[in-house]
């Protein structure tokens, strides 16, 4: 007896799979996230993605939302058939990433460098309080 990996019936291959509804192709950006005494480090990869081609920020729930969107159009003209060529191209993720109770939400930062957006989530340091002292004798 031989057992498949599909649980979905092969007569709706050619349901889906037609010119009417064609296939997705999408991706999210790989994300990296690391840990060190002092921080958290996010690492998007955004290869050809500009600093004004996203938006990071904390929402109402104090959750950290970082928004890429990237917009391109680029216009070929001929000048002997005077004919004019657009393509679009166009590209938007949005992340939203539950922060940890120890991140200094004030000290967030952000920058893209050769292609990764990368934002670091400053923890909180706790100073440990010293509980020694000299206690009197009443």
């Amino acid at each position: 007896m031989m057992r498949t990996n599909n649980w979905i019936p092969a007569v709706f291959n050619d349901l889906f799979d037609t010119d009417y509804l064609p296939k997705v192709n999408c991706t999210a950006p790989a994300i990296n996230v690391k840990e060190s005494d002092k921080a958290y480090i996010v690492e998007l990869a955004a290869p050809g993605m500009k600093k004004e081609d996203f938006n990071v920020h904390i929402n109402d729930e104090g959750n950290l939302v970082v928004k890429m969107e990237s917009k391109a159009e680029k216009k070929d003209e001929d000048k002997n058939t005077r004919y004019l060529r657009r393509e679009f191209s166009y590209s938007k993720y949005e992340q939203t990433l539950i922060l940890p109770d120890d991140v200094k939400r004030d000290a967030i930062s952000a920058k893209v460098e050769h292609g990764v957006l990368t934002v670091e989530l400053p923890k909180i340091v706790e100073e440990k309080v010293k509980v020694s002292r000299q206690i009197d004798i009443a």
